[in-house]
């Protein structure tokens, strides 16, 4: 009995867990550049039961089964897929169509700088002309971080990640892709660090300006999700409830006509 409490317990837990991520995905739903996050379940590994020196068989040792000990979070995984599209008309407003990611130099407090990946192209320029995100990250181009004439009347940048300037070519927006995205480590929502062993390759996306990509993550679905987490939660409960009512019996009640 004490061990349907433990296995109860594993369940709420594991339900709790996954109700956080999909809490994250609503609540980033709207998020430009946002991916969605999903877990998988799995089994603690079972353990072989035995009955020890038991009355029954002789008072000998003898195998009864496997038992598993509840459930547990698998994998934390993240959906790269493409999200919609939605046009803004602002200049430097930038979506990824297809694969890729944006690269940005990030510096941190003590001066050092990082490199970042993202799909959030809510860029803006500075007022010396730099292109940066909401953070004030760098863009980055072939030629390191991208920087617009101030006096430039006319910005236009093509699919293939060219820059032009008044119809002058002035760099190329960097896009990165990866040869394996296990390797992508999130930071903060919708920025990505590259881990030691992971690969970069050619990326094969479109850049389509004047437009930001939106969260891929599908609202309704997670609502559905969220109210069968909150059942097996419920569930669980249940059965903690059920097996303390039993416990409750057996000491107080068996155990006094004993």
């Amino acid at each position: 009995m004490v061990r349907g409490l433990y296995t109860a317990y594993t369940g709420m837990a594991n339900e709790q867990k996954r109700l956080d991520i999909i809490a994250n995905n609503v609540a980033n739903a709207s998020t430009v550049g946002y991916k969605e996050e999903s877990v998988t379940n799995q089994a603690f590994d079972e353990m072989l039961t035995l009955k020890i020196r038991d009355g029954s068989v002789g008072y000998q040792t003898q195998e009864i089964g496997q038992m598993s000990l509840g459930v547990k979070l698998g994998e934390v995984y993240t959906d790269y897929g493409q999200g919609s599209l939605r046009q803004t008309g602002n200049t430097y407003d930038l979506a990824v169509e297809g694969t890729g990611f944006f690269e940005l130099r990030v510096t941190d407090a003590n001066g050092n700088d990082s490199t970042r990946y993202t799909r959030n192209g809510s860029f803006k320029i500075t007022s010396d002309g730099y292109i940066i995100d909401t953070e004030g990250n760098h863009l980055q181009g072939e030629s390191g971080d991208i920087q617009i004439p101030t006096e430039a009347a006319d910005v236009v940048i093509a699919s293939d990640g060219n820059v032009y300037a008044d119809g002058t070519l002035l760099d190329q927006v960097k896009l990165t892709d990866f040869e394996n995205y296990d390797y992508l480590e999130k930071v903060g929502d919708v920025s990505y660090k590259l881990l030691d062993g992971g690969a970069l390759k050619e990326s094969k996306g479109n850049i389509m300006q004047g437009y930001t990509e939106q969260s891929n993550v599908n609202s309704v679905s997670e609502m559905v999700e969220m109210i069968s987490i909150t059942r097996a939660y419920e569930a669980n409960q249940k059965v903690i409830s059920t097996v303390d009512t039993m416990i409750d019996k057996a000491v107080n009640s068996v155990g006094r006509v004993g």
